[in-house]
């Protein structure tokens, strides 16, 4: 049996997708629940800390791969087989506009704001207002980008199943 291109940029989008949602949705049932339930000043640290570190290699490669993985599919895809194409594609843009682009727009300049702020300096007035604004943002923003992850990885796995079909 012989492993085509197409197969492996299908297989990489769908794994690297994947591991996006899951990401994303682990996040949403423990990260978020957990840090609801401590004080503003240590939530407003935690999530300085978090989004420092996630700035590495590791989460680079699965939230920038989804994408370029999940675009170069879909062009693999056009002239063969439209039906894995068209899965291809509304998953390549579900997770563009609603993942990519919530993340960019909306989470990070959030994560900027915060991370400006000398936490030290602050009263717990101050740190309570910041952590309301933030937070309720922050997760309403998140829950989209998730749902779109989610979305674009049920997308991609349709895709196999149209492939596959096609083989």
């Amino acid at each position: 049996m012989e492993i085509s291109i197409k197969s492996i940029i299908l297989f990489g989008a769908v794994v690297l997708t994947g591991l996006s949602a899951g990401f994303f949705y682990a996040w949403s049932v423990s990260v978020i629940p957990g840090t609801q339930k401590i004080v503003d000043s240590a939530y407003l640290e935690t999530m300085q800390s978090i989004n420092r570190a996630i700035i590495n290699p590791a989460f680079f490669i699965i939230f920038f791969g989804s994408i370029i993985f999940l675009s170069i599919g879909s062009i693999y895809q056009f002239n063969s087989d439209q039906t894995t194409f068209w899965f291809m594609l509304f998953a390549s843009v579900l997770y563009l506009v609603g993942t990519v682009g919530v993340t960019a727009f909306g989470n990070v300049p959030l994560n900027n704001q915060l991370d400006l702020l000398n936490l030290n300096e602050l009263t717990s007035q101050k740190l309570s207002r910041f952590r309301n604004f933030y937070e309720d943002k922050w997760n309403r923003l998140h829950l989209i980008r998730t749902i779109f992850a989610v979305g674009s990885f049920l997308l991609s796995l349709m895709a196999v199943f149209a492939h596959s079909k096609n083989i």
